[in-house]
């Protein structure tokens, strides 16, 4: 292709700080929309995103990935012609995929909430929960063609377009989010569960903005493309059957993995009301479940950011190093993978244990129902980074069918865990059960690693317990300076929170800082930056 604005690193780096920053506005955002809804109302909201996040994985079929690998690919070979078919040929296909999701979703709405309404006692109707799923389920109509755009400019080496649609869809979604709730609630005067209504819909508004950017580089790029069509050299002529049997092919791993945490969420969303009505508990189950899957694991999601990144950097460097059987390349990667992976989420899983509280009252209120949730939940973020690097690697090594069937493993012992724990334990019980589903599909991800690829690592297992050391210092450190604080001034309030947090996360990344710089750890995984940096230090 003719020369680029951006290299690849470049590009790479385009994408993932629009990936981030998109993942950073849909956090921020839940704060000022708590304060509008209230915390009676903010769990209406998750009965319509768990099966729409469902529904649009379903729709869209992890294209971004396999359409831009597709058409990289056959642009490498000269062949043009191929990827714009899949182009021209695709729309259409997303068109019709997304309208029948969209109809499926919109007519299943009631049927739905009858399954996950279990008791007169709860807070919201059937009715209230069919509401917010027909409202949200419009966005099914464009994201799937949209979908496929990112996915072709990526392919053809553009990051900048998907970026920028990323980041104004999230900015106009949260805009017409928080503007039209308020609108409804505070100026209107309607309800709150309106205004919940209000801000599902606003999924559809920003799948509306991200395709219109994308229409714009679209027109920018399309001279580019057409003078490349012309200049296709194919040679084999590619059936539409041969480019979607390679399509499909690529995208079922990609499916499983990005829908793994939303089939966990559905199975509390359909099992937790039954458990909880079954011990007395109707009345308390709609908040209990809104801590669960909406509140807690907004910031639950946090230390996950870190392995998304992980997962997608990893794959092509698995392929090449396993391709060309370079063991001891690829040994090495692996440990640097693990390495980074337990040196970056474990100190933020710590913090975020240690101070949820702080976190909790930060962006919601003082709550001691969330915040013993968000303690108890905050943990499970280690096992939701793993899972996709360890899928990740399944993938790069060509054993795509056994991420299918350990998610579906783990997923079958949440479900069949997931009401008797919730009985004995309540909400820490769908945590639990949630866990032991996690755990299961790692450790047999792990177990198919190590037994294709022969893998084995002392160096590694020394690594984990020097930073597992290293993560107990700074959590007796963080946790003695936070205990002095709460007993100087007790928290009272948002400025408290963020001032306590502010100090807690200063003194622990200070002592952890210094024990890797010390032990020569961050150095060996940060690599020759760091390694300066240190120098002049004096480490």
């Amino acid at each position: 292709m003719s020369s680029k604005n951006n290299s690849l690193v470049q590009g790479t780096m385009i994408l993932t700080i629009g990936l981030f920053l998109s993942k950073v506005l849909g956090l921020i955002y839940i704060a000022p929309f708590y304060s509008i809804v209230g915390s009676e109302n903010i769990g209406l909201y998750q009965y319509a995103y768990v099966p729409y996040n469902i529904m649009l994985t379903i729709a869209i079929s992890g294209a971004p990935i396999a359409v831009s690998k597709f058409v990289s690919k056959y642009n490498a070979l000269g062949d043009y012609d191929a990827s714009r078919r899949l182009l021209k040929s695709g729309t259409l296909i997303m068109l019709i995929t997304g309208f029948v999701s969209f109809l499926i979703m919109f007519l299943m709405a009631e049927p739905f909430a009858n399954l996950v309404i279990e008791d007169k006692d709860q807070e919201f109707t059937v009715e209230d929960v069919a509401t917010v799923i027909r409202w949200v389920s419009f966005a099914l109509i464009v994201v799937p063609v949209m979908s496929l755009f990112r996915g072709y400019f990526q392919g053809n080496q553009y990051m900048m377009p998907t970026s920028v649609s990323q980041l104004v869809e999230q900015i106009a979604r949260i805009v017409f989010l928080l503007g039209g709730a308020y609108l409804a609630v505070d100026i209107l005067g309607q309800s709150e569960k309106t205004g919940v209504s209000i801000a599902v819909f606003a999924a559809f508004i920003g799948a509306i903005a991200g395709i219109l950017v994308l229409y714009y580089y679209w027109r920018k790029y399309k001279p580019e493309f057409n003078s490349l069509l012309q200049g296709s050299t194919s040679t084999n002529y590619l059936s539409y059957k041969e480019i979607y049997r390679e399509i499909l092919f690529s995208t079922m791993p990609y499916i499983f993995v990005g829908m793994a945490n939303s089939l966990y969420q559905l199975v509390d969303l359909t099992t937790f009301n039954k458990a909880m009505a079954e011990i007395g508990q109707a009345a308390i189950s709609d908040r209990e479940l809104g801590y669960l899957n909406l509140l807690t694991h907004k910031l639950v999601m946090i230390p996950v950011m870190l392995a998304t990144g992980f997962s997608m950097a990893l794959i092509p460097h698995i392929t090449k190093y396993y391709t060309k059987g370079e063991q001891n390349p690829l040994n090495r990667s692996l440990d640097q993978t693990f390495q980074l992976l337990l040196f970056l989420t474990v100190p933020a899983i710590i913090g975020l244990t240690v101070l949820s509280t702080e976190f909790y009252t930060l962006f919601y209120e003082k709550d001691a129902n969330g915040i013993e949730v968000l303690a108890a939940y905050a943990p499970v973020a280690l096992l939701f980074s793993l899972y996709p690097v360890t899928a990740a690697i399944l993938q790069g090594i060509d054993r795509q069918k056994w991420i299918v069937l350990s998610t579906l493993f783990g997923l079958l012992l949440k479900l069949a865990l997931n009401i008797p724990f919730v009985t004995m334990f309540e909400t820490n019980g769908a945590i639990l059960a949630t866990a032991i589903g996690y755990i299961a599909t790692i450790i047999i991800n792990i177990g198919v690693i190590v037994a294709a690829m022969d893998y084995r690592s002392k160096m590694l297992t020394r690594r984990m317990i020097l930073i597992g050391i290293m993560n107990a210092v700074m959590a007796v450190v963080v946790l003695i300076v936070h205990l002095v604080l709460i007993f100087i001034d007790p928290i009272d309030g948002k400025f408290d929170s963020f001032l306590y947090i502010l100090i807690c996360a200063g003194v622990g990344a200070a002592v952890y800082g210094y024990m890797a710089l010390r032990t020569g750890l961050a150095q060996k995984l940060l690599g020759d930056r760091i390694t300066r940096i240190a120098s002049k230090l004096g480490f």
